[in-house]
């Protein structure tokens, strides 16, 4: 395997696939940059504010990226290299590129809601309270299992209850850049959305900053708390950024943080084609093409099972993720300021993420005997460890490879903050969207209804929930996440397809992705229900874990399995009623 040709044709294919079937698909839509956006029609300084193309393509890409697209492909390596590149390559542009495109463009023509809304006023009241449970809980589950991992990224290392300096150093870091990261981003939107500052030259203060926070950060950091502590003040936090006004944290600190993420891929391209014109160490990109189907490798010690489905619900956000659609829907589409900046953001960011998942899979691809082998598994660890190797292989850049893994490191850490606020905001939008009739904002409620879509109680009971379940037992259900972001991405799928049907516009090119991505997770479903069941029957009905105490995670995991099948087939038949069926009045 030639990792620099994989990257490069890989990346002219997406751009190709960018300006030709991006291209054609605006036009079938009929995006129309004459029309007033809902980010002007229902500007209100909190949730509806525009932003510039850049500025939102920043938040868009920072809360859809991070940890997903370098995740999935290195786990999915252990099918070969050519199974994860064809689906990175035809998933990104034929299925993830339109779901999250047409996710956007549904929600910018609904008046910048959720796709519960174009469920409810193109599939019908009932479809839109399951959708809107699902996407809820979803985001809870979200919510629950981000706040756990940025709290255990930002934790002491206690030993015989004192903190041990040396050993939680790199946290400490991770949490101070956070930190600073957030006091920047206020400053940054006080002067740009009030003072009137230049973006161009707040974009070159900020980025300079972004250094000086990185710089002290790494040789600063004095605060070591508990991962308790970390959890109580990481809920307090994203309590007050989803309630504050988006420009005052969120698009800022997105748009800054995207540039973190901008460089890291600099970095690894430069990494991925310095190793293939210098020739160094060509030996180890000696990945499989093709290892079966199904996985005898299995790093970590379990098995992904057969190359169908699991390699389509590995590789999430590097080919197709649900996320994507709650975000496009949710945040992005109440801030974007023309239609034309629909295809750059929705579509391009989707491609952008494309190319990171090629250059992951090169990372692992570098270091493939120690991943095989199980020494080196973490995927953070893992693309870090590649592309360092990778840069380090450069002549005179031998030195820099310790420097450039833990800023690898760090830069992915410091993602799941962006996420984790921005998935609790969505999830206060799906919930006060529940309570509401078609067409209704949460300001016209009345009642006890008023009381509840309240932006701050909405608040306060996802960040309860969310937090409560990251400080128990999230990891019980964790496993399922991955199918249950896949069915949001077939359930986002159908529900455009719908949207598109009903206003007399081509929407044949849903039909493909929507049917394989709803038979992907009804198939992955089947087998976790299957399998939690088999536990339960063959340990008497009393499954026990490692510390031989009760294990509730099989019957968790079974029937929150077979609810979301059922879900699925439900939402599927009334989704194929509307569209190959008598259309609704849109």
């Amino acid at each position: 395997m030639n990792a620099m040709l994989v990257v490069i044709v890989g990346i002219a294919i997406l751009i190709v696939g960018y300006i030709f079937y991006g291209g054609w698909l605006a036009k079938q839509w009929g995006v129309d940059d004459s029309k007033v956006t809902p980010a002007h029609e229902l500007e209100d300084g909190m949730d509806y504010v525009p932003a510039k193309a850049p500025v939102l393509m920043g938040h868009h890409f920072s809360s859809i990226a991070g940890a997903g697209p370098i995740n999935g492909p290195i786990q999915a390596a252990v099918f070969g290299w050519v199974p994860v590149v064809l689906w990175v390559l035809i998933g990104g542009i034929f299925f993830g590129a339109v779901h999250d495109y047409g996710a956007l463009f549904a929600s910018i023509r609904h008046k910048g809601q959720s796709l519960g809304e174009v469920v409810a006023l193109n599939i019908g009241e009932r479809a839109k309270k399951l959708f809107l449970t699902f996407s809820y809980l979803t985001l809870v589950l979200v919510v629950a299992a981000f706040a756990s991992i940025v709290a255990s990224t930002f934790q002491a290392t206690y030993v015989d209850g004192v903190v041990d300096v040396a050993a939680s150093g790199t946290n400490a870091s991770v949490a101070m850049i956070s930190l600073l990261f957030i006091i920047m981003a206020i400053l940054f939107g006080f002067f740009v959305y009030r003072r009137g500052a230049s973006l161009s030259v707040a974009t070159i203060v900020g980025v300079i900053g972004i250094v000086i926070c990185l710089a002290i950060g790494l040789k600063w950091h004095p605060i070591y708390l508990s991962n308790t502590a970390w959890m109580w003040i990481i809920g307090v936090y994203i309590l007050i950024a989803s309630v504050a006004p988006v420009w005052i944290l969120l698009q800022p600190r997105d748009y800054l943080s995207s540039f973190l993420l901008y460089a890291m891929m600099v970095i690894a391209a430069v990494g991925v084609i310095g190793a293939g014109l210098t020739g160094a160490d060509a030996a180890h990109m000696d990945m499989p093409a093709f290892t079966g189907a199904y996985d005898t490798i299995a790093p970590t010690g379990t098995s992904l099972g057969y190359v169908f489905p699991a390699l389509f619900v590995t590789i999430a956000c590097g080919a197709i993720s649900g996320f994507h659609s709650l975000v496009g829907s949710g945040t992005t589409a109440k801030q974007l300021d023309h239609e034309r900046d629909a295809k750059p953001i929705a579509y391009g960011g989707m491609l952008i993420e494309c190319a990171l998942a090629l250059i992951s899979l090169s990372a692992v691809s570098f270091i493939w005997n120690e991943y095989a082998s199980g020494e080196i598994v973490t995927p953070t660890q893992v693309f870090a460890t590649g592309i360092s190797r990778m840069v380090a292989s450069i002549p005179g850049l031998a030195g820099a490879q310790s420097t450039i893994s833990s800023l690898l490191v760090l830069t992915v850490s410091v993602f799941c903050l962006t996420s984790l606020d921005t998935a609790t905001r969505l999830a206060r939008y799906m919930f006060q969207e529940f309570w509401l009739e078609p067409g209704q904002t949460y300001k016209d409620a009345t009642g006890f209804k008023a009381i509840l879509c309240n932006p701050f109680v909405a608040t306060v009971i996802t960040v309860v929930l969310g937090v409560g379940l990251g400080m128990t037992g999230y990891s019980k259900i964790w496993p399922l996440f991955g199918a249950a972001n896949q069915l949001l991405a077939a359930l986002a799928l159908l529900t455009v397809c719908a949207w598109l049907g009903n206003i007399g516009r081509n929407n044949k090119m849903f039909y493909i992705p929507m049917a394989f991505m709803l038979v992907v997770t009804l198939t992955s479903l089947v087998q976790t229900i299957t399998t939690q069941a088999g536990k339960i029957m063959a340990a008497g009905g009393m499954p026990l874990d490692k510390a031989g105490n009760f294990d509730w995670a099989p019957y968790a995991q079974s029937i929150l399995g077979a609810a979301l099948f059922v879900l699925a087939i439900v939402l599927a038949v009334e989704g194929c009623k509307t569209i190959f069926g008598k259309k609704k009045a849109a």
